[in-house]
């Protein structure tokens, strides 16, 4: 980095900082895009490839599958690689998959491109942890983590208008061409613009070796995954089948997907923010680090039942009301995706983000499986949303009666961590 003689070396490294936050909340925001392609152009494919509700949760559970096999590798990759290297790689590789599914012409075709779509996207979180982990104080963690959880809301905010343009205009194909090009323009923004941090930023650099199975023995990181596990199964249903609920329960055509299926995704994007930044405040106020995540987390566990009630109110209110739901759920994800680099040293950053992603995808992968069980076999949606409202709360007492004191590793955990049993 060129050194600019009217900024000051400390401003000079604040401003790369929050530019290399802002650059990847913009990968998470391609990653989020790609992943809706397919949920939101589902009627358009579905005039050429015939596609079943139960094959409709086969795509979505193959993509989530290989997410979340993935993110574990992935995270480990990353560790081994670098951040730099790392999330070149994981990018190029989804940028290519997506632009695959444009090529499909039947079912089988469409679902290997979303399962390669999928292990490309795995390793997106584990790489935005470690930056977050390398460039980020403890007190702006939450606050930079909520930031590029936002890339979440801003993809999935954008999908729908973008994704129905491109399909009344230039048709289905089309749209994964695009997806794909733009995350191979992000990798070019990215090699050209990243680095490794001069400085520690943390206590938590310090480089010791942890290896997999001594990090899958701790019962923070086995309560993070489970808390993971059950919230993103609600996720992942808000996520992939708020489209087709639209179509199928509540009549939607496209038009009408992409002029108000955005709205929960907006909402999503102020929980991003809004979690990290009430949980940096309570830091920075003087709370212990413990209060300041858990505290967060509850409220937004107590809001995520709202969504039962979505079958009996308009659809005006459903979407209130499922806005609601998506913001405490990304809420909820800006913290538990902020809490490994909270408790590991950076050489493990990534391998723990991989674990708690990979907890989260198998939990959606499953729960697809069974909300297109159900669906198959007659039942309606509202015992699904019971059952995704439900999710958190459930994660939320793991965390709080087994996952211990949120607080970073000392050198006496680590050492007694590394020494043999």
């Amino acid at each position: 980095m060129t050194t600019n003689p009217f900024i000051s070396p400390k401003s000079e490294t604040s401003i790369l900082r929050w530019y290399l936050v802002l650059l990847v909340t913009a990968a998470i925001a391609i990653s989020y895009f790609d992943r809706q392609t397919v949920s939101i152009a589902i009627t358009a494919i579905q005039q050429n490839i015939a596609i079943t509700n139960q094959q409709f949760s086969y795509l979505q559970t193959a993509f989530l599958i290989a997410y979340a096999a993935m993110y574990v590798i992935a995270g480990r990759l990353i560790d081994k690689l670098g951040t730099r290297r790392g999330f070149l790689l994981i990018m190029l590789w989804w940028s290519f998959a997506c632009a695959l599914h444009g090529l499909a012409a039947a079912f089988s075709l469409l679902l290997l491109a979303r399962f390669l779509l999928g292990m490309g996207e795995g390793g997106a979180f584990p790489a935005a942890t470690r930056v977050v982990s390398e460039w980020l104080p403890s007190k702006q963690r939450a606050t930079a983590m909520g930031i590029i959880n936002a890339g979440t809301s801003v993809g999935s905010l954008l999908a729908p208008p973008l994704i129905g343009l491109i399909l009344i205009s230039y048709g289905w194909r089309a749209v994964f061409y695009a997806a794909g090009a733009t995350g191979l323009l992000w990798t070019l923004c990215w090699a050209l613009s990243y680095r490794s941090p001069v400085t520690v930023t943390s206590i938590n650099h310090s480089p010791p070796h942890i290896s997999l199975r001594q990090i899958t023995s701790l019962r923070s990181v086995q309560a993070l995954v489970f808390a993971k596990f059950v919230s993103d199964a609600a996720w992942y249903f808000l996520l992939f089948w708020l489209p087709k609920y639209l179509y199928d329960a509540r009549g939607f055509g496209i038009s009408q997907v992409s002029h108000y299926a955005w709205i929960p995704y907006a909402a999503s994007g102020v929980g991003s923010f809004l979690g990290g930044w009430s949980s940096s405040r309570l830091l920075q106020s003087g709370r212990s680090l413990d209060l300041s995540r858990k505290l967060v987390l509850g409220v937004n566990a107590a809001m995520m039942p709202a969504i039962m009630l979505v079958p009996w109110v308009p659809v005006q209110f459903a979407l209130v009301l499922f806005s609601i739901a998506f913001f405490s759920q990304q809420s909820w994800s800006c913290i538990i995706m902020t809490i490994p680099a909270d408790i590991f040293p950076v050489s493990a950053v990534g391998t723990v983000a991989g674990l708690v992603g990979f907890g989260g995808s198998m939990g959606g992968a499953i729960f697809s499986l069974i909300v297109g069980g159900l669906l198959g076999h007659g039942f309606s949606y509202s015992l699904i949303l019971i059952l995704a409202g439900s999710f958190h709360l459930i994660g939320f007492l793991a965390l709080v009666f087994f996952s211990g004191s949120i607080k970073p590793l000392s050198t006496g955990d680590l050492t007694q961590i590394e020494s043999p049993a």
